[in-house]
C-alpha cells in the first residue's frame, strides 16, 4: 500500500493567505497520512477556473492536481471552491463549493480530502470522521472528541476520577464509556451533540469494556455481577443483560465481527490472556492467538479481513495485525507501550496510543505499518483512542 502512492500537485488556493485556515496544507497532510498519496505543494495560487498546463505538471511526475479559491463573504462566512484534475487523462474530475463559517473551515478541508480520496482510489475517505480519546493531566481525566487528524478537540466530559474505554455507536451520535465517578466502574452512554447521558450498566461489582453491536441495538459489556468477569449483551436503551460467555475465567474486551455474527474477546482460560472468537448466538469459543503469553485489546477491521491487537513481546507492548484468513501476524510498530488499536471506518488505517521520546502520543498507521503519522493531541497522558464511523453528511 505504501509503495503505490499517487503523486498529486496541490496548488495554493487563490485568496488563501487571508483565510484563518490554510486549506491546501490541511488537505495535503490528510492525503499523505492516508499512505495512498504523495503531495507536491505548488506555491503559485491556481483557482478552480484556471486551466492547468497538463504537460508541464505531468513532466514533474504529478498525476492529479487540486486547485481552488477561498473568499470571505459579507456575512463573515467563507466561500470555498475547488476542482480536481486528472493530469494523465487531461480530465476535469469535478469540484464543489461551500459557504461555511470560520469554525468549519477545517471540516471543509477534510471533506475536500474525502472527495479527492474517493475520486482517485474508488474508496471512501475518512478525513471528516472523528476520534474519541482520554487524557489524564494531573488528577483530571478528560474525554475528548476530535477530528480524525486529532485537531479541533472538544471536551465531552471532565472528571477527577478515571474515564476509560470510549466506544462510538455505529451512527456516530453516542459514546459508551466507563467512568469511576461513583467510586466504582459504571458504563454510561453519552450523546455527543446534546451532552446528555444515561447509565447503561451499574450492577454489583465491575461494569467495563463497553462495545456497540454493529446494528447499534445492543452494547456488549463485561460484568462481574455473577462472580467472575463475563461478557453480557445489554439493549442500548437499557434492560436486562444476556450472558454471552460461560467460563470460570476472566472474559473481557469484546470486539464484534462486522456482521455481528461473532465476537472476539480476551480470556485467561488457557492460563494467560489470549484472544478467542465465539458466535454471538452462543457456541464454543475458539482460540485465535497462539504466539506469546499475553495478547489483548482485539479490534476487527470493517471488512472483517484484519484483527489488530496488542501483544507483549520481550516485555514491550506492541501493535500486531493478523490476517484473519491466513492467520499470519505482522508486528507493525517499533514503539513499545502501544495501546488500544482501533480501525478507521474504511479499514485502511489504525489509530492507537503509544509513547514517543518518553511522551504519550496518538498515532495512526497504515495496516502494513509503512506509513505512520503522529496526530495532534491535548496535553497530558493520552490513552484509549477509538475511531468513529462514517457520518451521514
Amino acid at each position: 500500500m505504501g509503495l503505490t502512492q499517487i503523486p498529486i500537485a496541490i496548488a495554493a488556493m487563490r485568496g488563501e493567505e487571508a483565510s484563518p485556515q490554510k486549506i491546501s496544507a490541511i488537505v495535503q497532510a490528510d492525503l499523505e497520512r492516508s499512505g495512498q498519496f504523495r503531495g507536491n505543494s505548488l506555491a503559485a495560487p491556481m483557482d478552480e477556473l484556471a486551466r492547468p498546463d497538463f504537460s508541464a505538471l505531468k513532466q514533474k511526475g504529478d498525476e492529479a492536481l487540486l486547485t481552488g479559491s477561498i473568499t470571505k463573504l459579507a456575512d463573515g462566512r467563507f466561500d470555498v471552491r475547488f476542482r480536481l484534475w486528472d493530469l494523465v487523462r487531461g480530465q476535469d474530475l469535478g469540484g464543489q463549493s461551500y459557504a461555511t463559517p470560520t469554525g468549519d473551515l477545517r471540516l471543509i478541508a477534510h471533506r475536500i480530502s474525502d472527495f479527492i480520496y474517493e475520486k482517485l482510489t474508488g474508496e471512501k475517505g475518512v478525513f471528516s470522521t472523528r476520534i474519541a480519546y482520554v487524557t489524564k493531566l494531573g488528577t483530571r481525566f478528560t474525554l475528548w472528541v476530535a477530528d480524525a487528524d486529532g485537531e479541533n478537540a472538544q471536551a465531552a466530559l471532565t472528571s477527577p476520577e478515571p474515564i476509560i474505554s470510549p466506544n462510538w455507536s455505529p451512527n456516530g451520535h453516542e459514546l459508551a464509556y466507563v467512568s469511576f465517578e461513583a467510586r466504582k466502574p459504571v458504563v454510561y452512554v453519552h450523546d455527543v451533540y446534546s451532552g446528555k447521558r444515561r447509565v447503561l450498566a451499574n450492577f454489583k461489582g465491575n461494569n467495563s469494556a463497553p462495545v456497540w453491536s454493529p446494528d447499534g441495538r445492543n452494547v456488549a459489556v463485561t460484568l462481574s455481577r455473577d462472580g467472575g468477569s463475563q461478557i453480557y449483551l445489554i439493549p442500548a436503551q437499557g434492560g436486562e443483560p444476556r450472558r454471552l460467555t460461560q467460563s470460570s475465567s476472566i472474559d473481557t474486551e469484546p470486539a464484534f465481527f462486522p456482521d455481528g455474527s461473532a465476537f472476539y474477546f480476551v480470556s485467561d482460560r488457557g492460563g494467560s490472556p489470549q484472544i478467542y472468537r465465539t458466535p454471538t448466538m452462543g457456541g464454543p469459543a475458539q482460540r485465535v492467538t497462539f504466539s506469546g503469553t499475553y495478547n489483548i485489546s482485539p479490534a476487527v477491521s470493517p471488512d472483517g479481513r484484519w484483527m489488530a491487537y496488542i501483544s507483549r513481546i520481550n516485555g514491550q507492548f506492541k501493535l500486531q495485525v493478523m490476517d484473519l484468513k491466513s492467520e499470519t501476524v505482522q508486528s507493525i510498530t517499533d514503539t513499545g507501550p502501544d495501546e488500544r488499536p482501533s480501525f478507521s471506518p474504511n479499514g485502511r488505517l489504525i489509530v492507537y496510543s503509544t509513547q514517543l521520546q518518553g511522551r504519550e502520543a496518538l498515532m495512526t498507521t497504515t495496516v502494513d505499518g509503512r506509513i505512520k503519522a503522529r496526530l495532534a493531541g491535548q496535553n497530558g497522558d493520552i490513552r484509549e483512542p477509538h475511531w468513529g464511523p462514517f457520518l451521514k453528511q
